[in-house]
Formats: C-alpha cells, sequence, structure tokens
C-alpha cells in the first residue's frame, strides 16, 4: 500500500464500470432517463436522514429508488456530504473495503470523495481497510451516484463497501460519520433473489416488516443481498429512536422482468425524531428552572435525580442555555461536546448561564421573573476542511450551521441562532475570529459545523 497519506496524493479517479449496462452512459439518455423516474411527485413526508434503495438496472429498480431520492431532493440545499454503504458482489471482503481514489466518475461528472475521513477510519478500526480491487467492479454503490447527483447540489462521498461485518461494527461507523443535517446515509441493497413471482412477494413483505420493526437479527443475505450494512443502520436507528417508512416495495416482475425469477426492491426512508417528546420537554425545562432557582437561594447548581427519568435523557449530548432579557443575551454558556448526561449538562449549564458567563452579573431575583429561557442541543461537530477564509466562508450555510474555528490555543463557537442577527456569512466569521481572539488580518486554522435543535 502506498505509504503517502491519502490525503495527499494526487487525483485519482475511479471510473464507472456499469454505464452502458445498469443505466445509460449517453449523457442526455441518462439524464432524461432520471428525469423521468424523478418525475413522480415526492410523498408528503419529511426530508429522510438515512435511505434503503435498491442497486439492480436502472429499467428494473430506477423507479423504486426515484421514490426515495424525490424526497432526499427536497433537502439539495441542505446535505454537503453523503456516506455510502453496499455490499460486495464479485470480491470477497471481511470488513469494510475502502477506495483509495480522489473521485468516483459516472457520466454526469465526477464526485469528491472524502479522503481525509477514509484515512481516518483506516487508522482507528482495523476492520477498515483500503482494498481498491474490491470496488473497481463493484455496481452496489454506483449506480446510486447518479441519482444523488441529479437530486442533489454538490457534495463530497464517504463510499464504503461492507463485507463479512457485524452490525455493530457497520452500526460503530455509521455512528462516527453521522453528522447533522449536512449528511445523507444511503444503504444499497435489492430484497430476494431469483425466486418466483409469488415467494418473492410474500418474502419480500416479511422483510420489510423485519426493517419497519428494527429487527435487524432476522434479516440475512437471502432476504436482502446488502444486509451487511442495512443491519449496522437499523441497529443503530433503533438505538436512536428513529422512525423509518417504506415508500415502495415492488420486484423486476413488475417492472421489466419475467415473473418465473425475479429480484426484489424496496425503498425505506429512515427520519430522525426530536430528541424531546413534549413531556421530556416539560421535564427537562423544570430541571433549568429548579437549578436557577436553587442558585439563587444556594449559590449553587441543582443536583436532579436519574434514577426515573427516560433513558435517552440519561445519554450524553452537546448542549447550550440561553436567557435573554427583553430580548436581549443576558447569558449563554454550554459545550460542543457531549461528555455529560442530558438531565445533567441542562442543570450545569443553566446555573452557568445564570450566574457564571463572564460577560453580565448574575442573575437576579427580579430578573428572573422576566427572564426567557432556551435550550440548544447539539449535533456532533464534523470537521469543515478549507483553502482560505473566502472558502470557508462561502461553505457556510445561514440559518443552519453552528460553527467552531481555532488557530492555536484559541477557539470559539457560534450558534447557529446567531445568524438572527448575524445574516451576512463574511461578518459572522469576522465577528466569530474576534471572540476566540484571532486577529481579524489572520485566518483561522480549522473549522467545524453542527446543527441544533432548538427548545424554548
Amino acid at each position: 500500500m502506498n505509504s503517502t497519506p491519502i490525503n495527499q496524493r494526487p487525483i485519482s479517479i475511479r471510473p464507472t464500470a456499469v454505464a452502458g449496462s445498469f443505466y445509460p452512459k449517453d449523457v442526455s439518455q441518462l439524464n432524461n432517463m432520471l428525469d423521468e423516474y424523478l418525475a413522480i411527485e415526492a410523498t408528503d413526508i419529511e426530508p429522510p436522514k438515512a435511505i434503503i434503495a435498491p442497486h439492480a438496472g436502472y429499467i428494473y429498480s430506477g423507479q423504486t429508488a426515484a421514490s426515495v431520492y424525490s424526497n432526499v431532493g427536497k433537502i439539495k440545499n441542505i446535505i454537503t456530504r453523503v456516506v455510502l454503504l453496499g455490499p460486495t458482489h464479485r470480491v470477497y471482503i471481511q470488513g469494510i473495503a475502502l477506495a483509495s481514489n480522489t473521485h468516483f466518475a459516472t457520466p454526469l461528472g465526477n464526485i469528491p470523495i472524502d479522503t481525509t475521513v477514509l484515512s481516518d477510519l483506516e487508522s482507528k478500526y482495523p476492520y477498515v481497510n483500503f482494498l481498491d480491487a474490491a470496488h473497481e467492479q463493484e455496481h452496489s454503490l454506483e449506480v446510486h451516484l447518479p441519482f444523488l447527483q441529479k437530486v442533489l447540489n454538490d457534495f463530497t462521498l464517504i463510499p464504503l463497501l461492507v463485507g463479512d461485518a457485524a452490525p455493530d461494527q457497520v452500526a460503530t461507523i455509521l455512528d462516527e460519520l453521522w453528522g447533522g443535517e449536512e449528511t445523507l446515509i444511503v444503504i444499497s441493497s435489492d430484497l430476494s433473489h431469483f425466486l418466483d413471482y409469488e415467494t418473492a412477494c410474500e418474502i419480500d413483505s416479511n422483510t420489510t416488516s423485519l426493517i419497519e420493526n428494527f429487527d435487524y437479527k432476522n434479516i440475512d443475505s437471502k432476504q436482502a443481498c446488502g444486509c451487511m450494512p442495512m443491519r449496522g443502520l437499523l441497529k443503530l436507528a433503533n438505538e436512536k429512536n428513529m422512525s423509518i417508512q417504506t415508500l415502495e416495495l415492488c420486484n423486476s416482475g413488475d417492472t421489466a422482468g419475467t415473473k418465473d425469477r425475479v429480484v426484489g426492491y424496496g425503498a425505506y426512508a429512515l427520519y430522525e425524531n426530536r430528541i424531546l417528546n413534549k413531556e421530556d420537554q416539560a421535564l427537562i425545562f423544570g430541571v433549568i428552572h429548579k437549578s436557577i432557582e436553587h442558585g439563587l437561594e444556594s449559590k449553587k447548581a441543582y443536583q436532579p435525580s436519574i434514577e426515573s427519568v427516560s433513558e435517552h435523557l440519561k445519554k450524553n449530548y452537546a448542549v447550550f442555555i440561553t436567557l435573554k432579557l427583553n430580548g436581549q443575551l443576558r447569558g449563554c454558556i454550554g459545550t460542543t461536546e457531549a461528555h455529560t448526561p442530558l438531565i445533567n449538562a441542562v442543570a450545569q449549564y443553566a446555573y452557568a448561564a445564570a450566574f457564571s458567563d463572564p460577560r453580565f452579573k448574575p442573575l437576579s431575583t427580579e430578573e428572573y421573573k422576566h427572564v426567557e429561557i432556551s435550550l440548544s442541543i447539539l449535533t456532533p461537530a464534523v470537521s469543515l476542511p478549507f483553502d482560505n477564509e473566502q472558502h470557508l466562508i462561502n461553505q457556510l450555510r445561514p440559518n443552519i450551521d453552528g460553527i467552531i474555528i481555532s488557530k492555536g490555543n484559541a477557539k470559539a463557537t457560534f450558534l447557529p441562532v446567531v445568524w438572527e442577527s448575524i445574516k451576512d456569512a463574511k461578518q459572522f466569521i469576522s465577528e466569530l475570529k474576534r471572540k476566540a481572539g484571532i486577529k481579524s488580518s489572520e485566518s483561522a486554522e480549522k473549522a467545524w459545523r453542527y446543527t441544533a435543535e432548538y427548545y424554548s
């Protein structure tokens, strides 16, 4: 293996392997086919965080794939990164195989690969390795690329081929790559293979029921050729309390094949539920108020009991508590790193925002009567590489991104809510540098972005 770090290697393009067979090689024909498939009206659902879609020839499964990709198109201005996982059909691998290429090609153009992330995965996980031979002729990832190019704007790709890997191994990788609203997870999988029409319909219906119930342990290769990446996603999705919806279920006997020997196809969309439901939100804000009231009385933060609360309130989250008085900031303290259970974090940072923000005097009892309190729960921060400050500014998504910048020991963040008062991306970075203590004439060295859920 080349010892040069992958992010320092020259451009290397993985050419198309199945253009002209699985889908048209001619750009005009391909565009027309995709336009026809995607002309179907998107369902009235929320845009998904993750999808499961088939990878057969377009004449067989293209319309099924389009049923979920038409919904992905709703968030084309948000998605900037796609994590794409599929099975291998030609090369046996243990674990997960990476490609050393810097770009993947389709007739619609070249897609840049997030080579830094791939290099990091290889160095961190022994079951993740570079194996170009597995990618060279594999179609399970490639057939998704024109759909992604058609429904999204510019994006970087993280292509992973999953071989003999345990669900928890795949789930671990997905969790690390999960990101925020900017990241779409795509699992490539067909369903049953080469059964008669009636048998396939019955088995695929049962498999769909397993998928809808996140029953990953009972899905094997006879039910879904992409069972390995699928099982990892379903395991993690269940842990994240996600919801799932089946958008289409059919087989090749319904599209362009005979009914004596069919392949099944399903399209599924997975959604992230808000972290706090109404009951949890009421409990959490009760803790926030108790912590401030306890601080007014005893100068100490309130320590909530966690024995009887929901399990997900005991999970570690990065949070910020913001106080406003008469529409003006009155305190804002939190963390961008998830190292404390949510119920404890809100108690800690509510007290800190009220009494320890160095920009303000401690909150008074009279001010507390009128203060407005909001809670931000942050998604994991994702590295945002940039060549220069203008490049960084150009990548910002107003009203979506929270940004962290650093230079040496200087570091600061602005929550996404700051866009309410700073509309211009250039000013956003300028003010953030000032907060960090970075000179206006200098550029930050590193940046990360995240998104946030807001509660008030």
